[in-house]
């Protein structure tokens, strides 16, 4: 999977500046563990740390293409892209000879081939930078969906750029400084295209490149959603629904290394386990290895929510069992989560509070470092939500409705909301309710629309568009931060293009054609599943309701408060603190009281840890 960095200065020899490369490399060290490469040019210094996945012996980068022996273009690249084999074969036979086996190879050849046009033929996950010598042009690419991240960082002479902000704000020129605007978006789940938090920095879009030279940096988007008329049947959909899910499915289990499955017992991760396993056995691999997550006690304590509405655990073996994988549960101890070394480690892998997620990403983390032990590529259902239509307020009449992010609207809001605690005259500074607004009026004037939409396949049109360019954005970055920092390589089949596309197109009335929620995904995939898993509700990624986990997080927030230096002592409403503070134990153990004693926790461990400076 690989982390990356880089330098472009067009009025400096960088070469003299190795120092500054390397410290701005190392900082990916956990998403590359297996090895670390830096090249420089004049104008041009980038860096690369690998996670070894195809062709272990070959692949190493940064990856440097000559002729005559002169340097043509250097790519650092990370992500996987699952048709480079056919695109070997093509380049081969216009000439191009390989030293390697590895995917790396491929999109550096493809470059050399078709230039930039080489983004409309790639099928993955990935985020590269090239700098071409011939040119001195550097361009940055990103994947359709945004799996993988990649951020810039605009300079007078150039640009910085990396996986994560940490690498660009290793350099002496980039500032950790974040203003109102960056407060905006850490503090509403809205996830704006191209915003970052900090000051001066930028994210490449999802199916975005960034060209830079001497000219200046240009904005180019070659992949967005589209609306099409869709003029297949019912059973036609489902079948192609089917067919693109075997070969998704069947092109992410290639790897040099140990391949497991995330298994929920949901349906979505239930598809893809059932459906890797068939496929390891017909090429004759064996059994596939499955991972669930629980805690303690959580089966015999659990107790319903708005999200959830049963546990995990039955559904999960009903599936191992039918798809005969080699499967492993891995519970935690609740009480873990809230342990500062982890809280920190959190922290260091996302540069920005835990905000909304709470004690999920601390959960995700031990999973993964689990996982990590035992394999370097996991499957994953993410995603299937936002394209099938699966969350529960796509099914909700008032959150259809509802002039804002259907997240952010009734009930499901409150599981979102992180500025409960936040001093009423720093929100009103914000204006957050303007910023939500205008956040959401422009996430609806880019929705594509047909003219033969109804009122409610426009609608739902719009919702499906939101999801699958804000909301499903937040959820990519979590798994990716939390992933690589233990070295984990997690893919999302349901994220290929090629699904995401049809499925945007097929009319609401077939994606919900049964009356359930993802009845297209249910229907493509029931014959694989046990049927207990075929009738199963909706349930998000587990919480713990263990009120040692609330008590830990309450002691955090009292010694927060008592301490009349602490960084985000300004930036909280004392009173709202208090009274929180003063409720019996239990009385907050639901996620939607707790994700403003999350945000408040979070910040003032950013801003003590981090360094990070205040701009408003």
């Amino acid at each position: 999977m690989c982390g990356i960095a880089g330098w472009i200065s067009f009025e400096r020899d960088v070469r003299e500046y190795r120092e500054v490369i390397d410290n701005m490399t190392r900082t990916m060290r956990l998403r590359g563990p297996d090895a670390e490469g830096v090249w420089l040019d004049h104008h041009a210094a980038l860096g690369h740390r690998r996670l070894s996945i195809i062709d272990l012996e070959g692949g190493s980068q940064p990856m440097l293409a000559e002729a005559d022996g002169k340097a043509l273009a250097c790519l650092v690249y990370t992500g996987e892209v699952y048709n480079f084999q056919e695109l070997r074969s093509e380049l081969i036979g216009l000439g191009h000879a390989f030293r390697t086996r590895s995917d790396t190879e491929v999109v550096l050849r493809a470059y050399l081939q078709w230039g930039e046009a080489l983004t409309g033929r790639l099928n993955g996950m990935y985020a590269f930078a090239i700098w071409d010598t011939r040119q001195q042009r550097l361009l940055l690419v990103r994947d359709r969906m945004g799996v993988k991240p990649l951020y810039y960082y605009p300079t007078a002479d150039g640009v910085l750029f990396g996986s994560e902000p940490k690498a660009i704000l290793a350099h002496p020129e980039a500032q950790r400084l974040v203003t109102a605007d960056g407060l905006r978006e850490m503090l509403d789940l809205v996830k704006t295209p191209e915003a970052a938090v900090f000051a001066g920095m930028r994210e490449v879009r999802p199916g975005q490149t960034i060209t830079v030279d001497r000219a200046g940096l240009r904005k180019h988007r070659y992949w967005q959603l589209e609306a099409r008329e869709h003029g297949d049947d019912l059973p036609t959909t489902i079948r192609t629904v089917r067919e693109l899910l075997d070969d998704i499915v069947e092109r992410q289990i290639i790897a040099d290394v140990p391949l497991c499955t995330l298994l929920s017992g949901g349906l979505d991760s239930s598809v893809i386990t059932a459906l890797a396993a068939r496929s390891t056995a017909m090429q004759g691999k064996g059994r596939v290895r499955s991972f669930s997550v629980d805690f303690v006690n959580h089966g015999i304590e659990f107790t319903s929510d708005y999200l959830r509405g049963s546990p995990d655990a039955p559904f999960v073996r009903d599936l191992a069992a039918h798809a005969g994988t080699e499967h492993q549960e891995i519970l935690l101890e609740s009480r873990e989560l809230a342990d500062p070394a982890l809280r920190a480690a959190v922290l260091g892998a996302q540069d920005l509070p835990p905000a909304y997620w709470g004690d999920m990403l601390p959960s995700l983390y031990k999973l993964f470092e689990a996982i990590r032990g035992q394999s370097t590529v996991a499957l994953s259902g993410e995603s299937a939500d936002e394209v099938f239509g699966g969350y529960r307020w796509f099914h909700d009449a008032a959150a259809v409705a509802a002039d804002t992010f259907p997240w952010l609207s009734g009930n499901a809001g409150s599981f979102f909301d992180g500025q409960s605690l936040i001093a009423p005259e720093l929100l009103r500074q914000l204006d957050m309710p303007r910023f939500r607004r205008d956040s959401y009026a422009q996430a609806l004037a880019e929705v594509p629309t047909l003219a033969t939409d109804n009122a409610k396949e426009k609608r739902m049109r719009e919702i499906s568009h939101m999801h699958l360019t804000r909301f499903v954005q937040a959820l990519l970055d979590r798994k990716d931060r939390m992933s690589m920092a233990v070295g984990l390589e997690v893919r999302v089949p349901f994220c290929d293009h090629r699904l995401v596309e049809y499925v945007f197109n097929a009319p609401w009335s077939m994606k919900n054609f049964d009356g359930r929620e993802k009845s297209l995904l249910r229907a493509a995939g029931k014959d694989v599943l046990p049927d207990s898993i075929v009738q199963r509700v909706k349930s998000p990624y587990p919480a713990t309701q263990d009120p040692a986990y609330e008590r830990a997080l309450r002691e955090g927030l009292a010694r927060v408060l008592d301490d009349s230096v602490a960084p985000a002592s300004s930036l909280l409403d004392r009173t709202a603190v208090r009274s929180l503070l003063d409720k019996p134990y239990g009385a907050v153990s639901s996620a939607p009281e707790r994700a403003g004693l999350e945000m408040a926790l979070g910040l003032d461990n950013w801003l003590r840890h981090h360094q990070v400076k205040l701009g408003l």
